[in-house]
């Protein structure tokens, strides 16, 4: 029984990471603006819970990693895990920015304050309680604003769709708000598909959630279950997007009290969920359904705000800038970054206007670099740190030359289908981008690992020294065969193996090689855990 109720919290918190501000106030803007089919994001991310749980979550969890960068440090070398982490930290920024446009939106439009004002204000809350609550913010918000988040939003709807102004949502739904997907924008359809479902995948947040669960196959169950459940919390915010669509808005205080323009300005269409609330219902429903969607900025601000600062203090300010720095060094590394993430999101979230977009293009160069990677890291033994750094490249530069009419970058290569009119590629570009890097990761890694390995190329070439040329430490770290090197290969348990960086040291493991070095490698297998905390015992042991 306690085990259900630790795996049906585990869920919960999944499911909170990614149903925020962005999630339902951007699913409502898109309902009212382009209709329900073309509403791909709470779908697409459900959906890659659930791949995400099937092909990753229990490999990730078996091997015992920490984050997720730890399986691209350790295959192909730190400088590249390093590198990998920019496309992670910037989808970690546009979601933390399409959270706190969310929350700005909101206080605007029932309070009547300024936006950029209301963002900044939602920034330093989210900041501040993450800085000083850490990872139990995270846990205890993210459980207790879900539920408010579920009942406060349908406490909204009755009262909505009730209100004389609003007509009923069955009638003519399918062009009111189900509408339908121009044959024209077929590719476009797709790629937005593919990109959602499998650039919400490779996410610290979501990782962290997967690594902390207590064993390999309850990381496979809670996604699972955050999957059905996304779906399910979607369901408030379609219904409040078609009572928005429904409604006679010149009957209303928004043109009546307020004196807004109708039609709603496109510009004005991220403003849909609140203006639902302020306008269609009483003053007490309002004032709660403004406290559940603050809620869920906040279950989801912090998730994502902690994560990104925790891969950089730990993935490349320890291992790339500072191997030896203490414990407190990297908390108030931790503390530091927390900061350049917030103001980095809070910059973003003022100057994007649609929320939808930017939840949308948070996982772009995520499904672009850092997915192919992830499978290569996972499924593909023979790939190098060559091919890595060539998918990474071709990935970015295919991308970027693509350009992004959203946030105004023009295109610089057209693909085919290119419309002039509207300046927008309607072939599935985004899809062929994350092709090439996966290819490019393939073609670079074997071919160089054949000719390295038949010696047709001196080792001294090597210059990654990832193939021939490699460190004797980075062997006895990749060995996952029991030797005299026992203690430095991930420890089997029941539920997965224990990362070694989580229960010894560098300098355990130095002393564990010397005693391996002093008493010869062709006795008998030795257990040198216990070996070396009776030969070594003055060397201090460090745990997690």
């Amino acid at each position: 029984m306690l085990k259900l109720v630790q795996l049906n919290a585990i869920g919960y918190l999944s499911i909170a990471t990614w149903v925020g501000g962005g999630f339902i106030n951007g699913t409502a803007e898109y309902i009212y603006k382009d209709g329900l089919l073309w509403c791909q994001a709470p779908f697409g991310y459900a959906l890659s819970l659930l791949f995400g749980g099937l092909f990753f979550a229990e490999k990730m969890r078996t091997e015992g990693y920490v984050t997720m960068l730890d399986p691209f440090q350790l295959k192909y070398g730190q400088r590249m895990g390093g590198l990998l982490y920019i496309p992670a930290l910037l989808g970690e920024v546009f979601w933390t920015a399409a959270i706190l446009a969310a929350l700005g939106a909101t206080i605007s439009v029932i309070i009547d304050i300024d936006v950029k004002t209301s963002i900044i204000v939602s920034a330093c809350i989210a900041v501040f309680y993450t800085l000083f609550g850490g990872l139990y913010s995270v846990a205890y918000t993210d459980v207790v604003q879900l539920f408010c988040i579920f009942f406060g939003l349908w406490v909204t709807i009755p009262f909505a769709m009730t209100n004389p102004n609003v007509g009923d949502i069955s009638v003519n739904a399918s062009a009111m708000w189900i509408k339908s997907v121009d044959r024209q924008y077929t590719g476009v359809y797709l790629d937005g598909m593919l990109l959602l479902i499998f650039g919400g995948i490779p996410w610290q947040v979501y990782f962290q959630r997967v690594l902390s669960a207590k064993s390999a196959f309850n990381a496979k169950i809670l996604s699972y279950v955050a999957g059905v459940g996304c779906v399910v919390m979607a369901i408030p915010s379609i219904l409040i997007g078609a009572i928005a669509t429904n409604t006679d808005w010149n009957n209303t205080d928004y043109t009546l009290r307020d004196h807004r323009k109708f039609p709603i300005p496109e510009e004005d269409m991220n403003l849909i969920l609140p203006m639902v609330m302020q306008y269609l219902t009483p003053p007490w429903v309002s004032f709660f359904g403004l406290g559940a969607v603050s809620a869920a900025v906040m279950s989801s601000a912090d998730s994502s705000i902690l994560s990104a600062s925790s891969m950089f203090a730990r993935n490349i300010y320890k291992l790339l800038f500072r191997q030896q720095s203490s414990e407190q060094e990297i908390v108030n590394v931790m503390r530091v970054s927390i900061f350049g993430v917030g103001i980095l999101a809070t910059i973003m979230a003022i100057m994007v206007d649609s929320i939808y977009m930017l939840w949308y293009l948070c996982s772009d160069l995520v499904y672009v670099i850092l997915f192919p990677q992830l499978v290569s890291v996972i499924y593909l033994k023979g790939t190098n740190t060559y091919g890595s750094l060539g998918g990474f490249v071709i990935g970015w530069f295919f991308r970027l030359m693509g350009g992004e009419s959203s946030m105004g970058i023009p295109a610089v290569m057209k693909y085919p289908w290119y419309d002039k009119e509207t300046n927008t590629q309607l072939f599935p570009f985004k899809t062929f981008c994350m092709l090439l890097s996966f290819s490019s990761i393939i073609l670079i890694s074997y071919p160089l690992k054949y000719v390295f390995e038949h010696g047709l190329i001196p080792p001294k070439y090597d210059v990654f020294m990832c193939i021939v040329n490699v460190p004797e430490e980075t062997i006895a770290l990749a060995s996952n065969k029991m030797s005299e090197l026992t203690a430095m290969t991930p420890t089997e348990v029941n539920g997965g193996k224990i990362n070694p960086a989580l229960k010894f040291s560098q300098d355990d493991l130095l002393a564990v090689e010397k005693f391996a070095a002093k008493n010869g490698k062709d006795g008998e297998k030795t257990n040198f855990l216990s070996s070396y905390e009776g030969v070594e015992s003055d060397v201090p042991k460090e745990s997690s």
